[in-house]
């Protein structure tokens, strides 16, 4: 009798193990679901090894972030139906609707439409705006830029850009913040930043902009002078990105800045975006993507990629404090891939106090220091006895790797996020968050 409590006894456990394991949609075996707005942002690029690293930078190691603040984590799987690492196309056609696709997808198949998983011919912010929510995009980026630009416009060709930005702005989103100037003037025509259009096909699509009832703006100034009473909002805040994605070095040789410092920074546009999607008082899905985090690491640009992982971080942190007053809002956040695959190290003793880090580290990869190749190393923020630890950064590649990409999830159903993530179940948790139901 003994033994057979025993042997029953352990192959409960084993029951139990096991079905540890499987994974649920988000809303399966859970209480009535809540429905609400939803914030996502998208750090493009950025694996758990950028993320560590940007800890060590902003606030150092035994601090946390405002990442490492969320209340919900996943391992995130980037494959998509043809290829084990995404493009970041076709990684924002999958959140976007909920469908793996082949690489060079932009929102639609060559031939045919992308149907959503919830049957639909268009995207979750589209069905949202159906429905009445409000919407906005924000990109540290240019105004075709895929993480934001799928969820409203479709191409062949990513580099069909005409076709693209005139989509996003007939879209009728209400709040559209990006860079791109050039996209949206006519080719040769100066632009409010100084560089001439690139469109073909002589639209002026700022213009149509104005006649479509939005309020253009251009500097951060003139943005967060608006009344939050303001209907539509297209922020035009650079030429093309509002950063410039070069190499340490080249940023250097030609002056420039990082960050062109009349834009606003992703936190502020987020902040201002929030407010005056508080004003409208709907419901309302808004898609936020740092595409910095992801160009400077593709130039393994370490002070670049951490810089931007670091404005992404601020702008969970605009997220997190919005939903301490309104707990009826989803933040879920999650790359499509690892850009570069950055991992920060230390060169022990081998490194005399002073001296720069030597270009490549004893298998070959390449070594960032604070400014770049053969600089001196990055200094950690204080640790919790006051030690300035140093690190360096080597690097993997230049392009994006499939990695260990993390999806967080805070507030509202964000207990719904699985422990295993398929990027369609980043579509899955936004859907039911905005509907009410699984798609």
């Amino acid at each position: 009798m003994c033994s057979f409590i025993k042997l029953s006894a352990i192959a409960v456990l084993v029951v139990s193990l096991t079905g540890c394991t499987k994974r649920t949609d988000p809303g399966e075996h859970l209480p009535t679901i809540q429905q609400g707005s939803v914030i996502f942002i998208h750090p493009d690029g950025s694996g758990a090894n950028m993320w560590q690293a940007m800890r060590l930078f902003k606030v150092g190691p035994d601090k946390n972030t405002f990442w490492d603040d969320m209340d919900h984590m996943g391992l995130y799987r980037s494959h998509q139906a043809d290829c084990i690492t995404t493009s970041s196309h076709a990684g924002a056609t999958v959140h976007a609707f909920g469908k793996k696709v082949p690489y060079e997808t932009y929102g639609v198949h060559p031939d045919r439409p992308v149907i959503s998983l919830s049957g639909k011919t268009f995207s979750i912010m589209t069905e949202a705006q159906k429905a009445g929510k409000s919407t906005a995009l924000i990109n540290s980026g240019h105004i075709c830029e895929p993480g934001t630009g799928v969820f409203v416009a479709n191409a062949s060709d990513r580099g069909n850009t005409d076709t693209i930005a005139e989509q996003i702005i007939r879209s009728g989103v209400d709040i559209i913040l990006s860079g791109g100037e050039i996209y949206l003037i006519p080719e040769g025509v100066k632009g409010f930043h100084g560089k001439p259009g690139k469109r073909k096909d002589g639209k002026n699509l700022i213009e149509v902009a104005k006649e479509l009832g939005y309020t253009v703006v251009y500097e951060k100034d003139e943005l967060t002078s608006l009344p939050f009473e303001t209907n539509k909002v297209l922020g035009v805040f650079a030429a093309k990105h509002t950063f410039n994605d070069l190499s340490e070095e080249e940023l250097a040789e030609n002056e420039l800045p990082m960050y062109e410092p009349i834009a606003p920074t992703l936190a502020e546009m987020t902040d201002f975006a929030l407010k005056l999607l508080e004003y409208k008082q709907r419901p309302f899905l808004m898609i936020i993507e740092e595409e910095g985090s992801d160009n400077f690491a593709n130039k393994n640009n370490a002070l670049g990629a951490l810089t931007a992982l670091s404005r992404a971080d601020e702008a969970i942190g605009v997220a997190q404090n919005y939903i301490n007053y309104y707990p009826n809002t989803l933040l879920i956040t999650a790359a499509d891939s690892d850009a570069g695959g950055m991992q920060a190290c230390t060169f022990g003793n081998d490194l005399i106090p002073g001296d720069s880090l030597p270009p490549f580290n004893s298998n070959g990869a390449p070594v960032d220091g604070i400014n770049g190749t053969g600089t001196m190393p990055f200094i950690a923020k204080p640790d919790r006895n006051g030690n300035e630890l140093q690190f360096a950064i080597t690097w993997a590649t230049y392009d994006d790797v499939y990695g260990a990409v993390i999806a967080k999830a805070h507030g509202l159903n964000a207990e719904r996020l699985p422990n295993n993530v398929d990027n369609t179940e980043i579509y899955k948790l936004m859907y039911v968050t905005l509907f009410g139901h699984l798609p």
